[in-house]
Formats: structure tokens, C-alpha cells, sequence
């Protein structure tokens, strides 16, 4: 794959065998991170799953705590009270039997889809369109709620999904480039100790594999593993 040329500069700049700790890891990307606009930084986690195995799945949802600095555009299959409520608090589409028809006519302009339990017979049927984006509603992730006004209110304030994928890697917004360093230190902790909550009990061996950190044009950095949880120095100044 071809890089361009402030990649590959920026490449320089990064030795691939080197394991940081998170706060120098987050230095070092803000750092990489020199294009014209605000550079989103993702967190790409490696866990030793099985994804082929369901009990294996890792997946949920996390509030990070200095948020996730992106406008998220909510979607909200409900009727009614529900309906209202999703208005209220801020979803960007709502709608029943209309929105249903809607996605199924091509619509997809939204990053979360929320829906309320009675709804989720018609919502399934959008299986084929909703899934392959990981945008099914699901009451694992806390999508699927009869309190769907704090559900948006939570997804507009950084609440995030995540989900292995087919090898086993999770990723994550963790904020942008502009954000303080202690705020991206927070989320990044953030992200790492609740993966390592939910590791499902079938899994054995080292659970956390990698972790890198990275913004939208640059190289990776990457995280020790081993030392990913430890926060002692992540308030200290930058050095």
C-alpha cells in the first residue's frame, strides 16, 4: 500500500519495535499528527480470542471520560412517548415503520442506531443493510432500551461501541489530536481497563496481544502491553 509523503515522513519519526508506555505513546502521536484538520486518534487493541467461538465475542459499550470529540449522528427506531423522548434529547433521525423503510430504501446516514424493544421484530429485518456495518441495535451495547432518551444523551456525550472483529481486534475512537494529553491518556486507560474487565473466562494465554495507538493520517505507535493499565505517570508533564 502507498503512503504519502507526510506519512512516510512521519514513519521516520517512529521506531515499529519500540513498546511505550501509554503517555509517551500519546506524545509521540500528537506529535504524527500534523495534517491541516483535527486528527481523530484510534486505539487498535489485539486480544487472544477466538472470535469464531460467540462466547468469545468481546463487545459493549464504554463512556470515555473526556468524550470522544465527534459529532455522532443517532438514529432512533420508536413510536409514540419513546419517540419523543429521543427527539428530545437530541437523536438526529427518528421514526418507526418510516425509518425502517427508509434504511431499507438506502438510508444510512447515522453512526448509532437506537431502538426501543417493540420495535426490534421490524428492526431485525434490517439484518442484511444494519449488520455488516455494526449498526444492529443490541441490548448488549445498550442500544436496545426503553430509555432511549438516556441512551442518546450517552452516545452524544462519548459513549462508544466496540466489537472484535473477525481476528480479534478491537478499535476505538479515543479523541482527537487537539485534545489535552491527559485527556487521551484518560480515554486510552479508559478503553484498556474495560476490555480487560470483560474478558470472557474461555479465554487463556496472554489476553492483551498489542496495543497501538494512532491518528487518522499517521503511523501507529505502539503500547507495552504488559504495562498498558499502569497510570503512575500518566499526569505527569510531557518531557
Amino acid at each position: 500500500m502507498k503512503h504519502s509523503k507526510r506519512y512516510e515522513q512521519a514513519s521516520e519519526k517512529v521506531d515499529p519495535e519500540a513498546l511505550l508506555s501509554v503517555p509517551s505513546a500519546i506524545d509521540r502521536v500528537k506529535e504524527l499528527a500534523t495534517a491541516k484538520f483535527d486528527e481523530t486518534v484510534e486505539l487498535a487493541v489485539r486480544l487472544g480470542v477466538d472470535p469464531r467461538k460467540a462466547e468469545q465475542i468481546v463487545r459493549g459499550t464504554l463512556s470515555l471520560p473526556a468524550g470522544s470529540g465527534r459529532y455522532v449522528r443517532i438514529a432512533v427506531f420508536a413510536a409514540g412517548e419513546a419517540a419523543q423522548e429521543a427527539r428530545d434529547a437530541g437523536a438526529d433521525e427518528v421514526g418507526a415503520d418510516d425509518l425502517v423503510a427508509k434504511v431499507r430504501g438506502g438510508f444510512l446516514d447515522f453512526d448509532v442506531a437506537i431502538a426501543t424493544p417493540d420495535l426490534m421484530g421490524q428492526v431485525g429485518a434490517l439484518g442484511r443493510v444494519l449488520g455488516p456495518r455494526g449498526l444492529m441495535p443490541n441490548p448488549k451495547t445498550g442500544t436496545v432500551t426503553t430509555e432511549v432518551g438516556r441512551a442518546v444523551g450517552e452516545f452524544k456525550a462519548g459513549r462508544v461501541e466496540y466489537r472484535t472483529d473477525k481476528v480479534g481486534n478491537v478499535h476505538v475512537r479515543v479523541g482527537k489530536a487537539s485534545f489535552d494529553r491527559a485527556d487521551l491518556i484518560r480515554n486510552v486507560h479508559a478503553v484498556i481497563d474495560e476490555l480487560s474487565r470483560v474478558k470472557p473466562s474461555s479465554s487463556k494465554g496472554r489476553y492483551l496481544l498489542s496495543v497501538t495507538v494512532a491518528p487518522t493520517m499517521g503511523p501507529g505507535v505502539k503500547i507495552d502491553p504488559m504495562h498498558a493499565r499502569e497510570v503512575d505517570d500518566a499526569l505527569e508533564p510531557a518531557s
